[in-house]
């Protein structure tokens, strides 16, 4: 199992982090909410947007991380934060708007997951996705080369397939268009300016690498990450300012039941 996700480790980038949930929320056809679920909250960024969005709505955060849901804690007292699975979770009542920002690509079956998200709101509600769309950006395909190369690849053949591709928009459309009165699909890709491949490398620590470390350890993860910063000296060239930029495509949904 892999190991509890690192909430400081995932907020090294919380501003670039937390500007999807921005834009996403900014899309949401919604004057006002009673009831908002963040699902896969993380450490509250994003609760903290739908809290400041929405002041007299009650704010429920779920994850799966305790690290996560301790730092959510902490960053908003007034909100209810509980653990909670995305495929398995239940409300007690109707939510007007279920937000899952960056936590649904690790969860499989979507034909049957998000309908049943969808089943979850109030009529009129909102079901809000991003999704990072970036399994073929070269951070990533390099990431699978690392792990296919080198004496872990046995250990590491489990974490090539943690994440699958996305669905086309089209297929998202066909799941959510039954079960909905609108539905609007599309992509945005942020061009990240970081410090160098070092700070690619610490981006991707806090996410997509977890399944390739969390099976490594000592010497032998910190011969992994020395590959995989070789690969990625070859993709991302320095810009005029000596800064890297990390290409990296979203997947949005915005589903009003």
């Amino acid at each position: 199992m892999p190991a509890d996700w690192n909430a400081r480790q995932y907020l090294k980038f919380e501003d670039e982090r937390t500007r999807p949930s921005r834009d996403l929320l900014a899309q949401v056809p919604l004057a006002d909410a009673a009831f908002v679920v963040d699902l896969g909250c993380g450490p509250g960024n994003s609760t903290q947007l739908l809290a400041e969005r929405f002041p007299g709505a009650e704010v429920l955060g779920l994850d799966t991380s305790p690290d996560m849901l301790a730092g959510a804690r902490q960053r908003l007292p007034a909100a209810r934060f509980e653990t909670g699975d995305a495929s398995t979770f239940t409300l007690d009542k109707p939510a007007d708007l279920i937000f899952a920002n960056a936590v649904l690509q690790w969860v499989p079956d979507h034909a049957v997951l998000l309908p049943r998200l969808v089943s979850m709101l109030a009529p009129g509600g909102v079901l809000a996705v991003q999704m990072p769309d970036n399994l073929d950006e070269p951070s990533h395909v390099a990431m699978r080369e690392s792990a296919m190369s080198g004496p872990w690849a046995d250990q590491l053949s489990d974490a090539t397939r943690a994440r699958a591709v996305l669905p086309e928009p089209g297929g998202y459309y066909n799941m959510l268009a039954p079960h909905a009165t609108r539905v609007d699909i599309w992509h945005t890709i942020y061009n990240h300016p970081l410090d160098g491949i070092s700070a690619i490398v610490e981006w991707l620590k806090g996410t997509g690498l977890r399944p390739f470390l969390s099976p490594l350890e000592g010497d032998e993860r910190a011969q992994f990450l020395e590959d995989y910063a070789a690969r990625l000296a070859d993709l991302y060239r320095p810009r005029v300012d000596g800064k890297v930029l990390l290409a990296f495509p979203r997947l949005f949904m915005v589903v009003v039941k």
